[in-house]
Order: structure tokens, then sequence, then C-alpha cells
């Protein structure tokens, strides 16, 4: 099948954009982003200086009173038509988000279409949930209402391997409340954080509303921002150590955070499950996106005696999987994102082995017909993997898959509820309704699926994580209106 056209082959040196202009970085630090399916230049981009970010802050903070005081019904309209103006770009962002990050032109078509439905949920928290609450004649003479006020600039840190999903997560949802933003984009796709903001800024929104800095791999620059006292607080989605590390700022700054860290996700099959659908989850759950999805699993846990019959069927699909540049339609395993990426998944896989897991599967020689300089990593499965082994409990982020044998539900729940600290999804596979519910009851992470390999929340649902995979006063997407409002009762006695 013919590839479908790139929207550029090079995108040049990629700007910032403070205070409704793209603005040039003045930084002596750039680097280049590859094509992740051919290891080809697509861009340059920098490291922003100090100052450059601090003007950012800025912007964001003297662009509040007036986005504040906007009327709502005024504010609605720009929300509306960011949702047009990503109906009318979403091919293109989908193509680009194919040759940033590396994933299928259909896996990137469901990402944007994931990010128009959070616009979507960011409308209905305009209107629905700011309403506040009243109560006429509370005492005698005496009424009294609650409003939800939005609460000032935030810094919003978006990860590499959902570069439009993440930025969709938050950032809808704190202008729909009246908050402004300077979003920090992973370096790792930087040419999908540019097209976000010249969508965004098609839109019209007000000077400041919305600016975007590349901070490259200089994470000060993100603690310069977050210390600023102009900064309210910070939305994050990335990696439990970091996010550890920003929630104890946040908190010795005494600001507002939902941390969103890491997860080592599990996919439950029980011995009544239909074989085949069963299949066909796992290779989405395990190795769609090239594992590097939030909800993504690793651990793939058989109960019974089906574990045979499920590993032959799992290995003759997953082997028969087709490589290739995203950007053609009938790949269906696109590359790692980034080189780095796929020597950490290499790395995870060695682990493994030096623990005593078998090689059910190997996908790390793979070769690609016509794309040499790739960051390819075929579908590997690892057997004989026990939960007390590190891979069984720290996540891999890459087309790996771990099976992992177990006699009983009870004893499932009791590996995913002690044997990691993440509590971030579980799915099980079952036609008995009695097992489902116990393990929707029992089991400890914040997202759970039945029959599917992915529990992916729709948008006007919370990404409800738990333990340590998330920390803060919210979760992200609708659940988001929390972090960027605050309360402020009134009591009236007019008698």
């Amino acid at each position: 099948m013919a590839l479908l056209e790139e929207v550029k082959k090079d995108y040049g040196e990629l700007k910032l954009f403070i205070d409704g202009e793209w603005v040039p970085s003045r930084s002596d630090k750039w680097d280049e982003d590859p094509n992740p399916a051919t290891g080809e230049r697509i861009a340059s981009y920098p490291t922003a200086t100090e100052e450059e970010v601090l003007r950012a802050v800025e912007a964001a903070a003297e662009a509040f009173p007036s986005w504040r005081d906007l009327p709502l019904r005024d504010r609605g309209r720009l929300l509306f038509g960011l949702r047009a103006k990503f109906e009318e770009h979403f091919e293109e962002l989908a193509r680009v988000l194919t040759q940033d990050h590396g994933r299928t032109i259909e896996e990137a078509r469901g990402s944007v279409r994931r990010c128009i439905e959070n616009i979507e949920s960011a409308c209905s928290t305009l209107y629905l949930l700011s309403k506040g609450e009243h109560i006429d004649q509370l005492a005698r003479g005496i009424d009294e209402y609650l409003v939800w006020e939005p609460v000032g600039a935030f810094l919003i840190i978006t990860p590499g391997n959902i570069p439009m999903h993440s930025w969709s997560s938050f950032v809808p949802y704190a202008l729909a409340c009246g908050c402004t933003v300077v979003w920090s984009p992973s370096w790792q796709c930087p040419v999908a954080a540019n097209k976000i903001a010249e969508v965004v800024q098609e839109v019209g929104f007000p000077r400041g509303v919305h600016n975007m800095v590349h901070v490259g791999r200089d994470v000060r620059l993100n603690g310069l921002m977050l210390s600023d006292p102009r900064i309210k607080g910070v939305g994050f989605i990335g990696s439990t150590r970091v996010g550890k590390i920003i929630y104890r700022e946040v908190g010795e700054l005494g600001k507002r955070a939902s941390i969103n860290g890491n997860g080592k996700n599990h996919i439950v099959i029980m011995p009544d499950a239909d074989l085949d659908r069963a299949v066909e989850y796992l290779l989405r759950g395990c190795f769609g996106m090239t594992g590097q999805r939030c909800l993504g699993t690793d651990n793939v846990v058989v109960v019974g005696e089906i574990y045979d019959e499920l590993k032959e069927r799992f290995l003759r699909a997953a082997s028969s999987m087709k490589l290739g540049y995203g950007l053609d339609e009938s790949t269906e395993l696109g590359p790692m994102t980034t080189l780095e990426g796929r020597e950490k998944v290499l790395g995870w896989i060695e682990m493994g082995l030096r623990e005593g897991a078998k090689l059910a599967l190997d996908g790390r020689g793979v070769k690609v017909e016509g794309y040499p300089k790739g960051f390819f990593l075929a579908p590997t499965i690892l057997e004989g993997v026990h939960p007390d082994m590190r891979i069984a409990k720290e996540e891999a982020f890459g087309p790996v898959a771990n099976l992992i044998r177990a006699s009983s539900l009870d004893e499932v729940i009791e590996w995913i509820n002690t044997k990691t600290d993440l509590g971030h999804s579980a799915c099980i596979l079952t036609s008995d309704g009695r097992a489902a519910r116990k393990f929707i009851r029992e089991v400890n992470v914040g997202n759970v699926g039945v029959n599917l390999g992915i529990p992916q929340p729709y948008a006007f649902f919370p990404m409800g994580s738990k333990r340590e995979s998330f920390f803060g006063v919210a979760h992200s997407r609708i659940d988001s209106f929390r972090l960027f409002m605050d309360q402020k009762t009134v009591t009236v006695r007019w008698v």
C-alpha cells in the first residue's frame, strides 16, 4: 500500500509560542527531532532560555485577569471554535503525530479524536460544572450560595508518548475554567506540539492565554516556572519518579497539582474467556502504540488450564504483525518514538532474562524493509515470569508482554494489589459476571476493564489512577475542573 503524504518533509527550526506570537528562540542549545521510522531529521528544536520561559509565565499571568472576566458565553464560543479547528485539521494533525511519534495512522486518528472528545468535555464543564450551588432561605432571612472561581495561570507538563492527547487532558479544561496556561511539551515530539499550538492560534484566543515553550531535556526550566509565584499549580503526565519530585516541590510551595505517573498494568484471562477475542485484546493492549501507552499492558496473567492454548494463539498473532512506517495504512506496528526508548526496553528484556524469564517470541533483531535506520522493535513475549521479578513490577513501555501463570482469581488480585505500588489499570476477560464483579470491587487500581484490552475512560470521566500512579488534588480530564477552580461561599442576610 502506498504511503500517505507527509504534511512536510522538514519543519525547520521550531519556535516558541509566547503572548500570542511565534518567537524564535535565542538559545544556543538546539537538538534534532528525527522521524522514528526513518531516523532522519524532520526538525530542530531549542532548549528555551530562562528569560524566554519567564516571559511565557509573565504572559500567562498578565492575560489571566481579562480571560477570567470574559463572559462565559464568549469563552464558550472560543472553546467550540477550538473543537471546530481540530475537526478542520483532523487529518493533518494525525499525520504529523504519526511522523513525529511513530504510531500508526489509525492510532494517530484515534488520538486526535480523543483530543476532540476532551474539548467537547471541557465545553460541558464550562456550562454545567461552573454553575455553582444556591440555597434560598437557609435560615430566616438568610440565603447561601457557592461559586467556583478560576485559580490563575498553570504550568502543564506533558510526555512524549501521548503528546496531543495529554495536552487535551488538561489545557481545554483550564481554558474553559478561565485559567491561562504555559505548556511545556516533551522533547520527544516537538513537531506535534507545535502543530497543536498552530491550531490553537487559529481559534483567536486572547494573547497570553495559551503559551508553549520547549525546554528540551533541561527540566530545571520546568522547576523555574513552577517556583514562580505567578504560576498557581501544575498538571503533569510522566514518570512516577519525576512526578514525586514535582509533587514534593508543589507541597513546599503550597500550590495545586495533578500528578499522573507510571503504571504496571495487567490483563487477566479467565478459563471461560473467548480466546479469539482475548488475542485481539492482547495485541492492542500489549503492542498498540508500540507499547508506549499509559494504559498499555505488560503483564498477561492466565488462570487455569488454558495457558498453552492461549500462548500458541498469542504467539502466532503477534509474530504476524506487520511493522513499518505508520503512514502506510497497512502497518500494524510502528517504531519506538526514540532510540533511547528502544534501548531502555532492550535493557528491560535483558533484565528479565537475567531474572530467569524465557523468550517465547524475540523481536529484538527485527529488520524492516526500507527503514534501516528506524527505531523498530517487534513484539517480544517472555514466559516463566513470576510476580516477584522486577519485570513483573516495573513498566517496560515497549512492545513486550510477560506471560504469567495463576491458579485462581484470588491469587491474581493479591498480586496486583501487593506486588507493585502502582495502581493505574487492570482488565479481566471472562464470561462469568460473578468473577468480573469480584475483580472490579477488589482490585486496587483506578481504571478497570471487563472484556477489553485498554480500559480507556471517555473524556467525561476522569483518568482514575491510584497509589503511586497518581498524586494530587484532582485527576486529569473532566476531574481537572477541581484543579483549575476554587470554591467561594457567600452568606447573605437581607431581612
